[in-house]
């Protein structure tokens, strides 16, 4: 698809309205346009890539010398830049001679706008212009086709080569406006190929925006819960798809970022989400589900998981298996010898304050019985398992042997997960 040309962003409603005058460049009105900018610093073609409108205030170049204007434009020229707008009127009375001799022999369009519309209106009908023509600054591998949702969502999960202004002009053009103060929290469902389920949740939450999307092996999206509203963000996602998916469903929360701090942050949150659902797919659980209902999980929940798999589980396994080794080997050698739960149940233990109560309750036993088993844990590793110092070497050398003792089946289903999980979306989504 032919990419926007500086041409068609000038028909563009918002800049006619700003009265432009092509003062140079005439030659050169069917380039493309990959993006429109604007700075008021004239050191700008810095952060150019090429292929960029640059919009200015001229303010940098009010008192700037004659060779510095000239070298302001020989260098956006060198860069690539699609052309210069510059705002006369305000900070600048009239355009330097200079600054169009200079463009006029470099052939870089140069505008004047003669009538004052704030940039930032511009620079959104330029650049919702420029998404729905499909040209985002990179080639098109993938064939999303009407499907904006799709192509940002897919685009933050695999952290491609975005901007922070083409990922809100992209979000704008799929209605998703982050408010000041929202918090954004990435969600990756599994078991289902309907946005449906999401769309449930998010009216659960009341007053939450949503950007979501099916793919082949699950549908991922990004909720923004406003400012206004208190608790934990993470913990209201859990509730509210604990409430609205149906059973066999599994869905991995990301955690709550802030919608103001840059696209890299709502990237996080997705790839985190994504993360923690192959993980809810591959490691059995640390304590049972509900067997009736959906798994919903978070990447607080799967932390140390996270953390002992990163790079892959292969990469990781001698260390893992010595990490075990050093923290549970009696245990190891009990259970080999005598058929019995330990580990697990000193797991779970763990991970619930060690409260008798409630781990007695999550592994359906008696809490004499859990008695039991924790004297013989103790005995067997010379150890008070209360004692807080423990807590942190046992709880990571437990959950270390979950996931090394499912290692190898988990590598296979993995493979099995990431091939069905491409992020392509489905027709119609």
């Amino acid at each position: 698809m032919p990419a926007l040309t500086l041409r068609e962003i000038l028909a563009l409603d918002p800049v006619r309205a700003a009265e432009p005058e092509l003062l140079a460049g005439h030659t050169a009105l069917d380039r493309p346009v990959r993006w429109v900018h604007s700075s008021e610093v004239y050191e700008g073609a810095n952060f150019l890539d090429g292929g960029e409108l640059l919009l200015t205030n001229g303010f940098g170049l009010t008192d700037a010398a004659e060779e510095v204007r000239r070298r302001y434009v020989r260098e956006l020229a060198a860069r690539g830049a699609a052309g210069l707008a510059v705002e006369v009127g305000r900070s600048l009375p009239v355009m330097p001679a200079e600054v169009a001799d200079e463009a006029r022999r470099l052939g870089l369009p140069l505008l004047a706008l003669h009538r004052v519309v704030p940039f930032v209106r511009l620079t959104e009908a330029a650049n919702r212009a420029i998404v729905a023509r499909g040209l985002s600054g990179r080639t098109v591998v993938r064939p999303w086709g009407d499907d904006h949702t799709a192509a940002l969502l897919a685009d933050l999960a695999d952290r491609a080569a975005l901007n922070q202004p083409e990922v809100e002009a992209r979000a704008a053009l799929a209605g998703f406006h982050p408010g000041p103060g929202a918090r954004l929290v990435g969600v990756s469902l599994h078991g289902t190929r309907e946005v449906a389920t999401v769309d449930r949740a998010v009216r659960l939450l009341g007053g939450a925006g949503v950007m979501r999307a099916a793919f082949p092996g699950d549908v991922l999206a990004l909720l923004s819960l406003p400012e206004a509203r208190t608790g934990d963000p993470v913990k209201a996602v859990q509730e509210a798809f604990r409430t609205t998916a149906a059973p066999g469903l599994t869905v991995a929360v990301g955690h709550a970022v802030a919608g103001g701090g840059g696209w890299l942050r709502w990237s996080d949150t997705l790839r985190t989400a994504r993360t923690t659902l192959e993980l809810a797919l591959t490691v059995p659980a640390a304590e049972p589900g509900v067997p009736e209902g959906p798994l919903v999980t978070s990447s607080r929940a799967l932390a140390l998981e996270r953390e002992l798999t990163r790079g892959g589980v292969d990469a990781n396994r001698e260390r893992l298996a010595a990490l075990v080794q050093h923290a549970l080997g009696p245990l190891l050698a009990w259970e080999a010898a005598h058929p019995s739960d330990l580990v697990r149940t000193l797991e779970v233990h763990l991970r619930n304050g060690c409260s008798p109560t409630r781990t007695a309750s999550l592994l359906h036993i008696g809490r004499q019985s859990l008695y039991q088993r924790l004297d013989r844990i103790e005995s067997l590793l010379g150890l008070d398992i209360n004692d807080p110092d423990l807590l942190g070497e046992l709880l990571t050398a437990t959950c270390a042997h979950r996931v090394a003792m499912t290692a190898r089946h988990s590598e296979s289903q993995r493979t099995a997960y990431r091939k069905v999980t491409r992020l392509v979306p489905l027709n119609g989504a």
